[in-house]
């Protein structure tokens, strides 16, 4: 029978993993890594509201620790955090929007216990990505299918586009 060590949140927030892992109520989880169409999808994504983020009032972070809640910490592919807002090391404030691309080895249900905490946590725009099948919008504890190519994010003058963020995989 396997056992978990519990950590102070403390020891976390100042420790570097590689790769790095969520916290999740005192617990270290790994995190699944991306292969090569994982990290050409993330890419595209960054660059396509890179290209909006001034303008849009926001700011793209890859990979960047959000403390969804007291004593945890997730890490989505990529979030667009409020311009507007004062930067922190580790956000506390939600994000506009989270994005999580499929890896392999992920499943719907791990991933939405990710996505509860982010909706948890108020972020209205969370998108689950599968390179290789459908896309979905998370709302209200479920997947939803993501029928519109394109839309505007709340909170931002950011606009989603699905058939941009193909156009810049390669």
């Amino acid at each position: 029978m396997a056992t978990t060590t519990l950590i102070p949140m403390e020891v976390y927030m100042r420790t570097s993993y590689r790769p790095d892992v969520d916290y999740v109520d005192g617990a270290i989880e790994e995190r699944n890594l991306g292969q090569n169409d994982h990290s050409a999808w993330q890419k595209a994504i960054v660059i396509r509201f890179e290209i909006q983020a001034k303008s849009g009032g926001v700011r793209v972070r890859p990979e960047l620790r959000i403390q969804v809640a007291g004593e945890r910490v997730r890490i989505p592919d990529v979030a667009l955090l409020d311009r507007n807002l004062e930067q922190e090391p580790i956000p506390t404030h939600p994000p506009i929007a989270v994005f999580e691309v499929v890896s392999p080895d992920d499943t719907l249900p791990k991933l939405a216990i990710r996505c509860l905490d982010y909706e948890h946590m108020g972020i209205q725009t969370i998108l689950v990505l599968d390179p290789n099948g459908p896309h979905w919008r998370f709302v209200h504890g479920e997947y939803a299918p993501l029928e519109a190519r394109a839309f505007d994010i709340p909170g931002s003058r950011c606009r989603f586009d699905l058939d941009g963020i193909e156009q810049l995989l390669d």
